[in-house]
């Protein structure tokens, strides 16, 4: 075990993080359960686990503020923070070069950071009282608390970009925050004509989520020492992933349930979204009932249900995983670029992961 200083804290004093140099070392057994299993599983035969364990540390650290509000809002949101997908692809792709943690931690805090201030901004602006079965930042506290957390979030992503050796990795993360933000004003207004339809919503997938998929990739790679091209290739292999990632949110949407989604089942339809099952249902179906549906803003428990089940039926959910499935196939493409390694195989099972969770 060796020890290193990191420079910038929420206090803005020094904080130690004890940490392992390299994952050699065999990660700790956890115990998980579904689909989350899978996922956990793959970091420990990645090695992952004590890397990732070593983030989440620098994460809560980095969320201690002067203000005790900002504190304990901010440790909510970090203890509510999911899979982080998004660090493990940065230390994977660090790993397909000169892998050093200290040189690549920072990434991989930035983009947990991001994506933290995102969705505390996203719950705010959508008004939804619960994220994967925990209570919102907004509605635990009021609506300026989430606004504040959520800026503070951004700021101290900003402080981990600066700690990074590669001066790249601000742009990458900037240019995706700014993308972010585009695509987040950018919903899908039509159902038809299909082609403008799928334009929308592939416009608004590729900003609002594999935007940052892509930026952890390529600043991942970029910690990692690799050159332009290793960088493109890891980062067009991010952007399909990420596009993957969200076409199976939304079929999810359709196909699972509250206890395992941690929101209503049919949330989309109820909050008038348009994903691309409803695009492909209607493009198949023509059936004027699914966009009236979205139009008319507050569908009824009922209307919703009948209409996952026309949705199904009409194969708008197996056309999207189709698609999704052809998104997984190009960036497993992507990594032809890299030789064979244990990276290069955990970013594969990666990219299966993405295509088979149920949550």
């Amino acid at each position: 075990m060796a020890a290193y200083q990191t420079q910038i804290s929420g206090a803005d004093a020094p904080v130690a993080v004890d940490t392992l140099t390299s994952s050699a070392e065999p990660c700790p057994s956890t115990a998980h359960t579904g689909q989350t299993a899978g996922v956990f599983e793959l970091f420990e035969r990645a090695q992952l686990t004590t890397d990732l364990e070593v983030v989440e540390q620098l994460l809560l650290e980095r969320a201690a503020s002067r203000s005790e509000l900002i504190t304990s809002a901010s440790t909510h949101t970090v203890r509510s923070g999911g899979k982080r997908l998004r660090a493990a692809l940065a230390l994977l792709a660090a790993r397909l070069g000169t892998y050093h943690l200290p040189s690549v931690i920072h990434a991989a805090a930035a983009v947990e950071l991001i994506q933290a201030a995102s969705l505390v901004h996203d719950d705010l602006v959508d008004q939804a009282a619960r994220r994967r079965g925990r209570v919102t930042v907004h509605a635990r506290w009021d609506n300026d608390v989430a606004l504040m957390v959520g800026d503070f979030f951004f700021a101290l992503a900003s402080r981990e970009m600066a700690l990074s050796p590669d001066p790249r990795i601000i742009t990458y993360y900037a240019q995706a925050v700014q993308t972010i933000v585009e695509g987040e004003l950018s919903p899908v207004t039509m159902i038809e004509p299909t082609e403008t339809a799928l334009g929308q919503y592939y416009y608004k997938t590729g900003a609002k989520t594999a935007s940052l998929f892509e930026a952890a990739c390529k600043a991942g790679m970029a910690a990692g020492g690799g050159d332009e091209a290793q960088i493109a290739a890891l980062g067009r292999y991010g952007f399909d992933l990420g596009m993957a990632f969200q076409i199976i949110d939304d079929i999810l949407d359709f196909t699972s349930d509250e206890a395992t989604l941690g929101k209503p089942a049919g949330n989309d339809l109820r909050q008038g979204t348009i994903t691309l099952p409803l695009i492909y249902a209607v493009a198949r179906t023509g059936n004027p009932r699914l966009g009236a549906l979205i139009e008319q803003g507050t569908p009824t428990d009922l209307q919703v249900h009948a209409a996952i089940a026309e949705v199904t039926a009409a194969g708008g959910i197996d056309a999207a995983l189709a698609e999704a499935r052809r998104f997984i196939s190009e960036a497993v493409a992507h990594l032809a670029a890299f030789p064979p390694s244990p990276a290069h195989r955990a970013l594969v099972e990666m990219a299966h992961f993405v295509i088979d969770r149920e949550a």
